[in-house]
């Protein structure tokens, strides 16, 4: 029996629960230890997921020799600082999305992974989700024919959220775009490709933070309508259609659990649901990648997490977003 892959988990908040959940899903893999710079945070993390260690410093993390990867959860402006000390220390990483704040956050980051040799990733969760994978599968075999309009949208109210927060605050790289605008960019994006020209517009919250981005992606023969916003909630389905058919993923579109298609006024649902929250996906990848030796990943590589990473940096050109920590 071989061996399982060891995790270090770097921030315990939300989305590091779901993660941890997941990963006690995941067959070949456990989590060795957790750090926080707060202790107590991470000592109760720890105990919820059977740590064996918890850390009150993110160095100490890095030093572990017990750790294999590590899963940077943190908010957006310390995931290049925190992948870099990571892989700096040989640890393989799998860094949330965005990997950086803006291209030559991702560029360098990229640079220290080749340089150390180990496996970089970003945590594009949606990349691995098997409705999704099944939909790529479908408009590259011409299922639907020649796509010619795409649209997906991401929003929830968030304007009654803490000022210091995520969301809401420019130090730590908030507002709605590189949050949530970024699954509505990446659909398009996997699915099209880089598109030609960007049309796009953005609102502002008092503390700076954007807040609502509405995007047309033009391209030789289709055009993508994309949204992501904090001052209402949307329906969240995503449709693709084709000169043949559309495809059409279900209200919360990047974890979907199933697909349907319509062709010749007939629609087809069909069930595909995730292995647990969905993070198992992507955890299967990372091991996979590891396992083989491989310092990316075929699916989700260096390079289209660079191209994502212009893709939204063209559209904070394009509306002046800016943050502290760029200046």
């Amino acid at each position: 029996m071989q061996e399982k892959i060891r995790w270090g988990i770097v921030g315990p908040g939300g989305i590091a629960h779901k993660f941890a959940t997941d990963l006690d899903i995941v067959g070949d893999g456990e989590l060795l230890a957790v750090a926080s710079r707060n202790i107590d945070k991470a000592r109760e993390f720890g105990n919820q997921y059977q740590a064996k260690y918890a850390f009150g410093s993110y160095d100490e993390l890095f030093k572990c020799n017990e750790v294999d990867v590590i899963y940077i959860a943190t908010p957006h402006t310390f995931h290049k600082e925190l992948s870099i000390q990571a892989m700096n220390h040989g640890k393989h990483v799998l860094c949330e999305k965005p990997m950086g704040i803006n291209v030559v956050e991702v560029e360098e980051m990229i640079k220290v992974a080749k340089s150390n040799k180990v496996f970089l990733m970003e945590a594009l969760w949606s990349r691995f989700n098997p409705a999704i994978l099944k939909t790529k599968g479908l408009i590259e075999e011409g299922a639907i024919g020649d796509i010619g309009y795409l649209h997906a949208d991401f929003a929830f109210y968030a304007l009654d959220r803490s000022e210091e927060g995520r969301a809401l605050n420019p130090d730590l790289a908030g507002g709605s775009l590189l949050d949530i605008g970024i699954y509505p960019i990446f659909l398009s994006y996997l699915l099209l490709g880089k598109p030609e020209k960007i049309v796009s517009s953005c609102k502002f919250y008092k503390t700076g933070a954007e807040i609502q981005t509405s995007m047309i992606f033009d391209y030789a023969n289709a055009q993508a309508i994309l949204y992501s916003g904090f001052t209402s909630n949307s329906e969240m389905k995503a449709e693709i259609s084709g000169s043949k058919g559309s495809i059409y993923l279900p209200g919360r579109w990047h974890e979907a659990q199933g697909y349907s298609i319509e062709k010749d006024n007939e629609i087809v649902h069909f069930d595909l649901p995730t292995k647990g929250m969905g993070y198992a996906h992507e955890i299967d990848e990372v091991h996979t990648c590891i396992r083989s030796g491989k310092l990316q990943s075929d699916l989700w590589s260096h390079q289209n997490s660079l191209d994502l990473a212009q893709l939204l940096d063209t559209v904070r050109t394009q509306n002046g977003i800016t943050f502290p920590s760029e200046q």
